[in-house]
């Protein structure tokens, strides 16, 4: 907790710096354009016919688990021939509560709108969280961050159950790790059961072949079953809207059919099992049925097996368009199909072996919802400031549910149910080693840093040669020097002329915006030509190369030469500070002829902040106008810098990458070394370097090593 503390302390105090002292005149505030950024990218609101249509996608990608688990509730709830009809009415009231319970009133109405800026799933909750309380594990948090338009945040009153939680939750470092480890092992358990559920419901699928073909073989269902998961996932990579616009129509009709043919074996067969809505029935069925009757939840729980699935897709479609497609189609449907199944084995018991394909209990779903409860009840208080008897009720009765649940599915873990466990404890161990080798990294960089003094000292040549080129010095921090490049100029008689340091970061929200994706800043005086620039990135933004990174990097670059040479009275601080907010056509105004140094034109209404920030922005209310130069810039300065910048950028850019190696000391423990020296090391090796995310060339990269103990 001390070491965190000091990291904390020490990225405070580097970032502070010292800001521009702009003419009281061009101090405009911003609150208008800062409100126009972020309304760009609310999400917008849907016509009826676009939610109509968004509906009806979602059903080919959202619900086709909770579809197809009508094949094989009633079997595992009754593996054997069923002994009292009134078992069949409890099981159905078990059914329907516990459909209208979880998937529609917990994840439909509730958890559904817990969604980080349309995005579902375990880590949108943690990142949520982490935008409203200190709570991540690697400080490297920023006052810049919270600028960004996708990073939205609540304010707490001081003496609030919010904020008195907020600073519960920040005190001490066990409870952040305690959270980080929850949101892991809900993460896991979704990778766990997401292996193997479709091959359970496509095996249960399948073995409705014999149903009219007695005779075929196990073998047969199972080759069928492979040929169609092949077929479905070899799809995949047309995209979602493509693969919804495919299985939509499927789904739909599936629906319809089993909806329909509920109607008729209710018609048919017997009318009575209805009364299941009351909840009388499960009272009864607990009664009379005892342990076995608890153990067959297991069972039953299957009927909300993909529930997940309608928070982790909110990436795809509206919370709207899930809940429309939820209450309207797939709900009332999934009660018809099992109360129509409900009313044919009341008049055909022994017929429950031979009705549905036998399936492995899928245990870690259950685990998945206990940890989405425990996070809405942080996010309940802390995001959405409920008043804590509303939080209380919603917590105590989804445990109740769940637990219930939990309790009943670990009597079947002998019986299959260890698979997904074992697949989730698997991925947990390498999300969790990963973590604490990237901790030590970052604490490693933290307390090696170079002090700006240092550099100051060298003088505008640093002490070295300077070469011609840019040279684009990758770190992972955010302020100060790293380490790493000392270590680089101590072993190498020169530095390039140019230099900027390039931190990647990652942010707790779902996405940067384009725009606002480059900070930028001077380190030290003019003549000493180093810059940092910090590359800000959301969990979602990283999924393919970034072909452009170099060009956008030098655009933010050149902008930053422009803006800043029309700052007067600027004081001879070693850091300048540069915001890069602004909207395309202003900067592309300003980035006129790619930054050859020619004189702007024309740009957008810029306003300029006193707070270390410049945000140009495109005023609805005012058009275009031409800017003389004379009355803005020092264009002399500026040609003779970016004319300096775009000579060093032709003479070669030279991407300088610094790799870490951490190392387990020679009196760990032997689990430690383990940890450290085989598993950290293998996933480093395997995983995407900043070089190929970025698409460095290789003729360009140097990389510069160094090996640190924990």
């Amino acid at each position: 907790m001390e070491m965190t503390s000091r990291i904390e302390m020490d990225e405070d105090n580097d970032n502070r710096g010292s800001m521009w002292d702009l003419d009281q005149k061009l101090d405009q505030p911003m609150d208008e354009e800062a409100g126009r950024l972020r309304n760009m990218y609310k999400e917008k609101k849907s016509s009826a016919l676009l939610l109509l249509r968004l509906a009806f996608q979602s059903l080919g990608v959202v619900y086709g688990d909770l579809g197809t688990s009508p094949l094989y509730v009633f079997y595992n709830t009754f593996p054997g021939k069923i002994e009292d009809p009134e078992d069949v009415v409890g099981a159905l009231s078990l059914i329907i509560y516990s459909l209208t319970l979880i998937p529609l009133l917990k994840y439909v109405f509730v958890v559904c709108k817990a969604n980080d800026n349309g995005q579902g799933g375990t880590f949108a909750l943690y990142s949520l969280l982490c935008r409203h309380a200190k709570i991540k594990t690697i400080p490297n948090q920023h006052r810049t961050d919270e600028e960004l338009t996708t990073y939205s945040r609540s304010t707490f009153h001081e003496q609030s159950f919010a904020a008195k939680t907020k600073r519960w939750l920040e005190r001490h470092v066990s409870r952040k790790n305690a959270l980080l480890i929850l949101v892991l092992v809900g993460t896991c358990m979704v990778i766990g059961d997401g292996i193997l559920t479709p091959a359970i419901s496509v095996l249960s699928a399948a073995g409705g072949i014999k149903v009219d073909h007695p005779g075929m073989s196990n073998g047969v269902v199972v080759v069928v079953a492979v040929v169609i998961l092949v077929g479905l996932f070899s799809l995949q990579h047309y995209g979602t809207d493509k693969v919804s616009w495919l299985f939509a129509p499927i789904v739909l009709v599936w629906f319809l059919v089993i909806g329909g043919i509920g109607i008729y074996n209710i018609w048919k067969y017997d009318s009575s099992v209805l009364k299941a809505f009351s909840p009388v029935y499960i009272y009864r069925y607990f009664r009379r049925g005892g342990k076995d009757g608890w153990t067959s939840l297991g069972g039953i729980m299957l009927s909300i097996t993909g529930t997940e699935a309608l928070f982790a897709d909110l990436s795809h479609f509206p919370v709207a368009a899930v809940q429309l497609a939820f209450t309207v189609v797939v709900f009332p449907c999934l009660l018809l199909a099992y109360s129509g199944q409900a009313a044919y084995l009341m008049s055909n018991r022994d017929h429950v072996v031979d009705a549905f394909y036998h399936s492995i209990p899928g245990t870690a779903v259950v685990i998945v919802m206990l940890v989405t409860t425990l996070l809405m009840t942080l996010i309940m208080i802390l995001v959405w400031r409920c008043h804590w008897i509303l939080v209380l009720l919603f917590t105590g009765l989804s445990l109740v549910v769940e637990c219930t649940y939990f309790s009943a599915v670990l009597f079947k873990v002998d019986q299959g149910g260890w698979v997904p466990l074992v697949i989730a404890a698997a991925f947990l161990l390498i999300m969790y080693v990963w973590h604490y080798g990237t901790l030590k990294r970052y604490e490693f960089e933290m307390h090696s840093k170079v002090s700006m003094a240092w550099i100051l000292g060298l003088g505008p040549s640093l002490g070295l040669v300077r070469v011609p080129g840019i040279g684009l010095v990758y770190t992972e921090l955010a302020s100060g020097v790293p380490h790493i490049f000392s270590h680089f100029i101590t072993n190498l008689p020169a530095i390039h002329s140019v230099v900027v340091f390039v931190c990647v970061k990652y942010l707790p929200v779902y996405t940067v915006p384009e725009e606002e994706r480059f900070l930028v800043k001077r380190i030290g005086p003019k003549n000493f030509h180093m810059f940092r620039c910090v590359a800000r990135y959301g969990y979602k933004d990283l999924h393919k190369k970034d072909d452009e990174f170099e060009k956008k990097l030098f655009d933010s670059l050149f902008l930053f030469v422009r803006l800043e040479s029309m700052m007067e009275g600027c004081s001879d601080s070693d850091e300048y500070s540069l915001y890069g907010q602004q909207t395309e056509r202003s900067r592309e105004g300003l980035l006129n002829n790619n930054g050859n140094g020619n004189t702007i034109t024309s740009y957008a209404d810029t306003t300029i902040s006193s707070v270390d920030s410049i945000v140009p922005a495109k005023s609805p209310m005012h058009g275009s106008m031409t800017v003389r130069s004379s009355e803005h810039v020092s264009s002399q300065t500026e040609t003779d810098e970016l004319e300096f910048l775009n000579s060093c950028r032709d003479a070669g850019v030279v991407h300088i990458l610094g790799n870490t190696v951490v190392r387990a000391r020679r009196e760990s423990r032997f689990y430690k070394k383990i940890a450290i020296d085989y598993v950290y090391a293998f996933l480093r090796k395997i995983c995407r370097e900043h070089s190929v995310i970025f698409n460095v060339p290789h003729e360009s990269l140097l990389n510069v090593g160094q090996v640190f103990y924990v």
